[in-house]
């Protein structure tokens, strides 16, 4: 049996600050050109170039306001503001390509899932089935009050209406239309079967649906679902639902015990555990030599805002650090933010301060950061994926597009000399890709169950 192969996404954002904060400055960052179709187009035919599975596209509804109480700093560092739509990105960067996928960020809280379920089938139409959702239901107060709610729903409670939101979509791109609805012809001049289509009726506690889907099957029905919620009750949600989960690892045995609960919560809703593929967030800087990447680091520290990395941390708590002395105790408390980060601190990082938390922070963000020649990264990789039984890495940019372009360059190459890494594209879909096992949902996922060749009996047994 050959090595396990390593799954890899790019991971960005429609914005110029994203998680390394104050690298734009570097004179070699293009970041700023992120309004620019040609600024995405190009890196989607690099990241391609590279085999790489996915580009996946973090956003976020709301502003880092928890800081200084503030956005001054957000502001002045773009720290995730200004960030534009992720999701108009995708038909320019599918057109330019053939097998890159694309894991698009929408919040849940805020959109109505009739709507959003033509947007996503549209995509998997112009995209020929590579879009994947990483479902979100936000946690910054900024975007409760901003979309005219007093303040954010409850933690757990924004998980019970994620259930019946992914019921309803279900419903929409697996039970509405049935798969051979379209005949398309046109001397019968017959495009689509009425008795085919069928009218989704939802009455529940959050949404109340009556409408067919406004889309005719897409290659995948439902598009690949990704998740990143780390929290006992995400956890349970992911169980559920998600096909790959995106976690952030501080040390290997901390990410084997977040990679067995993802796989545990999907046994436990009667799930293969395999059926779920874990992705971690990392640094990568590489160079010929090693010697030459700790050059690169050390340049790239100097342009790198440790404060606007707690910035940005401080609205992930919910906590405003700015409120404490460099040395003064953090006092953590229960918010309604990230769930997994304040329990996280509370644990183990009570003796925190602002002074180590811009420590942590030195490169503008807080993730594992490998720094090599090719050979050590590739160790380095393959030891995480050894390890903590990962599936994969969200890579991510520190200078855009250099990042990426010495990634594909130097390590690439090594781990596929290995046999750790693909040296071509699978055909198909990208659930196909991930998986080998076809475009559609399996027959085991819970969305399965709203098909139409499923009986009420089946559904509920």
């Amino acid at each position: 049996m050959g090595r396990k192969q390593i799954l890899l996404n790019a991971f960005n954002m429609n914005c110029v600050g994203h998680i390394n904060h104050g690298l734009w400055t570097h004179p070699n960052d293009r970041s700023t050109e992120y309004k620019s179709l040609g600024y995405w187009t190009e890196l989607a035919q690099l990241l391609e170039r590279g085999l790489f599975d996915g580009l996946f596209l973090a956003d976020i509804v709301g502003v880092y306001d928890v800081y200084q109480q503030s956005v001054d700093l957000p502001l002045k560092e773009s720290i995730q503001l200004p960030v534009n739509d992720p999701l108009l990105l995708v038909s320019a960067m599918a057109g330019v390509t053939r097998h890159l996928g694309f894991g698009l960020t929408a919040n849940l809280t805020y959109e109505a899932p009739y709507l959003f379920a033509r947007r996503m089938s549209t995509l998997d139409h112009l995209s020929g089935g590579r879009v994947g959702w990483n479902i979100v239901t936000g946690y910054l107060e900024s975007a409760a009050r901003a979309m005219g709610l007093q303040q954010q729903v409850e933690h757990d409670r924004r998980y019970d209406q994620a259930d019946e939101y992914l019921e309803v979509l279900y419903k929409l791109w697996e039970g509405s239309w049935e798969d051979d609805a379209v005949l398309n012809d046109k001397q019968r001049r017959i495009y689509a079967q009425p008795g085919k289509v069928h009218k989704v009726r939802h009455q529940g506690e959050f949404y109340q649906v009556e409408g067919y889907h406004l889309c005719e099957p897409s290659p995948q029905r439902t598009p690949l679902l990704f998740q990143a919620g780390s929290s006992e009750r995400g956890l349970r949600f992911a169980g559920q639902h998600a096909e790959a989960v995106f976690i952030s690892g501080q040390n290997q045995a901390a990410t084997r015990e977040q990679v067995d609960k993802v796989r545990d919560s999907a046994r436990r809703a009667g799930r293969d555990p395999t059926a779920v593929k874990v992705f971690m967030g990392i640094n990568v800087i590489v160079a010929a030599t090693e010697q030459q990447a700790r050059a690169k680091h050390a340049e790239y520290l100097r342009y790198a805002s440790a404060e606007a990395g707690v910035a940005h941390f401080a609205s992930s708590t919910g906590i405003d650090f700015a409120a404490y002395g460099l040395d003064e105790p953090i006092g953590y408390r229960k918010t309604n933010a990230i769930e997994s980060v304040v329990k996280t601190l509370t644990v183990k990082n009570t003796d925190s301060t602002r002074r180590k938390l811009l420590e942590q922070h030195a490169l503008g963000g807080r993730y594992i950061t490998l720094i090599g020649a090719p050979e050590q990264v590739a160790d380095a990789l393959e030891s995480w994926i050894a390890e903590t039984g990962l599936d994969g890495f969200n890579l991510t940019r520190i200078v855009t597009p250099d990042s990426y372009r010495d990634f594909i360059d130097l390590v690439i190459p090594e781990l596929q000399r290995r046999g750790s890494y693909k040296t071509a594209y699978a055909e198909g879909t990208l659930r196909h890709k991930l998986f080998g096992q076809g475009p559609r949902l399996p027959d085991t996922h819970t969305g399965a169950q709203w098909r139409p060749s499923v009986t009420p009996a089946q559904r509920h047994a």
